[in-house]
């Protein structure tokens, strides 16, 4: 009699589906075939991307649309190891994500060391934990890895899978699930603190981070910030978690030395600092202290302990950030704040500061492609001085309107996480911004991009130099060495590839192949050269 026992891989790939995941990504080995079909008969999608990385970024481009934990499959050895950079994203990122490989037999790694190596030793300093599955634990051991990865601050989890593990029969075990905990707030003496300090502020104002987007507070928070009037700045990656056009919005901040010459003597003024799910992961070293606790009142109001020490708070609250802000908010009145004006001044000095009228270079490029492209355009960059003015420019309405590596800030990230957005949205436009270095970086997935369907565009500024890191070379009076490269025809290569190519050198030829771009029936790779000096006293 045929025995239909699941098998461990199918136990692990069930959890997952449970959690919500319906796409994995990576590159199989030998090592993976059977995880492979046990993710695909579990309801699963496996897409084949060119190269690990970028398969991990499109994996967490579809967690920023699905919420359910990325999924990075590797084969042994080199495989896993082509991995680490985008697992250390996740890590410092924090996005969900489960980090499944291959490896041996525990017994045949004894005496066999081709492509063996220890992947949790390797593993266990970028992820939030490391586990080697078992036969009879694979559903216990699945649970757990979801659950680390999601609970507080979210990140990657790595699981090792044997070879004959992942084969194993096993009975149906009793499933075991981790209940979640209910949400909390403070109480006694620190929330009667907190409620003092917001009905004495006149000069109040709020930070934003990644904190919010994963414990689902948004529509608390902007309930608060607008009954008590408190403007707000957001990290990157906290973009959109109130619409940027709101009056109390002061846009994003983190690796702007141009928008932090407005934004933090702003911060300074003020008698109240509230963090709300602030994580200082995203931050430049310009925030660091920028307050003394002494003399300003800060509420930090977080997912886990402050061991950052990026800032102090008089007031540290570990808990959830709308259960605490509706406590705080309870029965207490609002008053007007900062009747000087000072906020609506900022704001218009950052209008001016970061314009949208230039002639021709890459804030001209970014304006121009914000108007020609329809408002719920989902956006994703890559690092480089194109991101700090993007992150600046391109005004988001919705969370993860524009998706990046802001606390890693790892190149080549923005196609593999375009190419991951358009597979699971595929009526809206999407676009990736790329300097010309960074889209090298991955160029052979613009044949995943062809394989997957869609019209995603791909923008790039061609400059041929890295030229934030050359612009930090002029600065320092340094040679210029080690920033140049080959000028290339990055519109050839898309056409290459079977997706569209254009080369634009103004707004107009711009708009045109943005136009072009938004109808047709494959991707696009649009090349907007630029001069390598348009960042300057810019960002």
């Amino acid at each position: 009699m045929q025995d239909l026992s699941p098998r461990a891989a199918d136990l692990l790939a069930q959890r997952l589906f449970e959690a919500g995941c319906r796409h994995a990504f990576g590159m199989p080995g030998g090592e993976v075939l059977t995880l492979v079909d046990a993710l695909e008969q579990a309801g699963i999608a496996f897409h084949l991307a060119k190269h690990e990385n970028a398969a991990g970024f499109m994996a967490e481009a579809v967690h920023h649309r699905d919420g359910a934990p990325a999924i990075l499959v590797a084969t042994l050895g080199p495989g896993a190891m082509n991995g680490i950079n985008v697992v250390a994203n996740a890590f410092q990122d924090r996005v969900p994500m489960i980090v499944l490989t291959g490896c041996v037999d525990a017994d045949e790694a004894l005496t066999y060391t081709h492509q063996v190596m220890d992947h949790a030793q390797v593993y266990s300093s970028i992820t939030k934990g490391t586990f080697c599955l078992t036969a009879k634990g694979a559903d216990i051991i699945a649970d757990k890895a979801v659950s680390l990865a999601t609970q507080q601050r979210p990140g990657p989890v790595h699981i090792d899978v044997p070879i004959s593990v992942a084969d194993t029969k096993v009975a149906t075990p009793r499933l075991r699930r981790l209940i979640p905990a209910a949400k909390v707030a403070p109480c006694g003496a620190h929330l009667e603190q907190a409620r003092d300090w917001i009905k004495q502020a006149d000069r109040p104002v709020a930070i934003i981070g990644l904190d919010v987007l994963s414990d689902g507070s948004a529509p608390i928070v902007q309930a608060f910030l607008e009954h008590f009037s408190i403007p707000f700045v957001t990290t990157y990656k906290a973009k959109g978690i109130i619409a940027e056009d709101h009056p109390l919005c002061l846009g994003g901040a983190g690796l702007s030395p141009l928008a932090d010459k407005h934004l933090i003597p702003l911060i300074e003024q003020s008698d109240l600092v509230l963090c709300l799910g602030y994580d200082p992961i995203e931050m430049r070293p310009g925030w660091r202290d920028i307050w003394d606790p002494a003399k300003t009142r800060v509420i930090d109001i977080a997912a886990v302990e402050n061991d950052h020490y990026m800032h102090q708070a008089g007031l540290n609250i570990i808990a959830n950030t709308g259960a605490t802000l509706e406590a705080i908010a309870k029965g207490v009145a609002a008053h007007p704040t900062w009747t000087n004006g000072a906020p609506s001044a900022v704001k218009e000095e950052l209008a001016k500061a970061f314009p949208h009228d230039d002639e021709w270079g890459p804030a001209a490029v970014i304006a121009e492609t914000r108007v020609a492209l329809p408002a719920n355009t989902l956006a994703t960059a890559d690092s480089g001085a194109h991101r700090i003015l993007l992150s600046q420019m391109w005004d988001c309405s919705e969370p993860r309107g524009l998706i990046q590596s802001s606390a890693l800030c790892t190149m080549g990230c923005a196609v593999p996480m375009a190419i991951g957005l358009q597979l699971v949205e595929p009526t809206r436009p999407v676009i990736s911004f790329s300097g010309d270095a960074g889209f090298l970086m991955v160029a052979g997935e613009l044949a995943t991009a062809a394989e997957l369907g869609g019209n995603p565009i791909f923008l790039v500024f061609v400059d041929a130099s890295l030229a934030l890191i050359e612009l930090k070379q002029r600065q320092r009076q340094m040679k210029n060495r080690g920033v140049d490269f080959g000028h290339h025809d990055y519109a050839a290569m898309g056409r290459a590839f079977g997706g569209q190519g254009h080369t634009v050198r103004n707004r107009s030829e711009l708009r045109a192949a943005l136009n072009a771009a938004q109808t047709a029936d494959t991707f696009t790779v649009i090349a907007a050269e630029i001069d390598r000096e348009g960042y300057d006293g810019r960002i």
